[in-house]
């Protein structure tokens, strides 16, 4: 189940992307031929007017055939080359190759706009919303890695219901006195609640996580259901996809940082392997936490296109912006190679980060 709704997932993220670009080189006049969903083999594909629309066998991508934004020697110099992306102004090139980040950066803010409607997870603690939120409790935010929580199953969302060490029981949304109750035993019976389960599990603090003190490595915030109006949920969802975008921003770039200097972290980056397994997580927190990860995917599949990396979006971006400084066009030949090129070094990151996603299942 988790794979299907990672693949249902992915597919709308895709779609989405290639919409973007699909609808504004229409509106440029660029000769579109092909709309595809999936990668070829083709399962389906339907001729309408001059765009073929396909569903393909592979169902982790999409393209948009663009008439010349590979360019050959039929779109520079053919009998429909005026239709061509290579002759259309750099603006229109620029607005064609940019429109699927944004589309996906438009995707996020209706996806957070909803979830703020619906009603999301939200501290208590903000000094704007947090008089707004109903039903509080006493939540999980972050579990660290090989922690006596993360070997115990606990997960960010969990809430906590009870701590029992011997005779004694704790039921309370204090979390200063949980965090004293941890440090005082060495064996704990937790109760938690997980969407609509009550489950228990044994954990062990240790010292060293937390100045000095047994802990047993989470972060806590007394959350509830924040629910806006329309307009306010807007603006909320406006606000958190910039914060969002922003702290993405931030951490990629730290990451390709790191990389270059060879000590990146593949275990704080998750491929398809492991964003199946928090797309699992999600489902069972509820449809809002789906939707919240939703849009935080779209949100990374944004940033990552903007990258002026050869193949992605914005090493074509970069491209256009060089062809615009020196006034003419960078040879076929070499766009072609270099984007060649790029698209095999994707592919290869792609492998490590997935081998990597492989590795932290294996070692649990």
């Amino acid at each position: 189940m988790s794979i299907v709704l990672f693949v249902v997932i992915l597919a709308l993220l895709i779609f989405v992307h290639e919409l973007g670009h699909f609808l504004v080189a229409k509106r440029a006049g660029i000769r579109v031929d092909e709309f595809g969903i999936g990668f070829p083999p083709r399962l389906w594909s339907k001729k309408v007017g001059e765009t073929v629309y396909s569903v393909n066998a592979f169902p982790v991508g999409g393209f948009v055939k663009i008439f010349g934004e590979n360019p050959d020697e039929e779109s520079i110099r053919g009998n429909d080359s005026a239709r061509s992306f290579v002759h259309k102004p750099k603006w229109q090139q620029a607005a064609v190759v940019s429109a699927g980040v944004i589309f996906n950066i438009l995707f996020a803010w209706m996806l957070l706009s909803v979830g703020f409607m619906v009603g999301v997870p939200y501290s208590v603690d903000d000094s704007y919303y947090g008089s707004r939120v109903e039903h509080a409790e006493l939540t999980i935010i972050s579990v660290a890695e090989h922690s006596p929580a993360f070997s115990s199953g606990l997960k960010s969302g969990d809430h906590i219901v009870s701590l029992t060490a011997g005779k004694e029981i704790l039921q309370t949304q204090e979390m200063q006195l949980v965090q004293n109750f941890i440090s005082a035993h060495e064996e704990i019976i937790l109760t938690y609640e997980r969407g609509d389960e009550v489950k228990t599990t044994i954990v062990h603090p240790v010292a060293g996580l937390m100045d000095g003190r047994r802990a047993i490595g989470i972060t806590m915030d007394i959350t509830g259901i924040l629910t806006l109006p329309v307009y306010d949920a807007a603006v909320m969802g406006f606000t958190t996809t910039l914060s969002l975008t922003k702290q993405t921003i931030i951490g990629l770039l730290d990451f390709f940082k790191q990389m270059i200097v060879g000590n990146a972290d593949f275990s704080s980056v998750s491929g398809p392997v492991g964003i199946v397994r928090i797309v699992s997580d999600a489902s069972v927190l509820g449809l809002v936490h789906l939707i919240s990860l939703t849009a935080l995917i779209s949100i990374n599949l944004a940033v990552i296109n903007l990258f002026p990396f050869p193949a992605l979006d914005g090493g074509r971006l970069f491209f256009i912006i060089i062809e615009t400084i020196k006034r003419s066009p960078i040879k076929p030949v070499v766009t072609n190679a270099v984007n060649g090129i790029g698209f095999i070094i994707l592919i290869l990151l792609m492998v490590l980060i997935t081998y990597s996603d492989i590795v932290k299942i294996v070692t649990g």
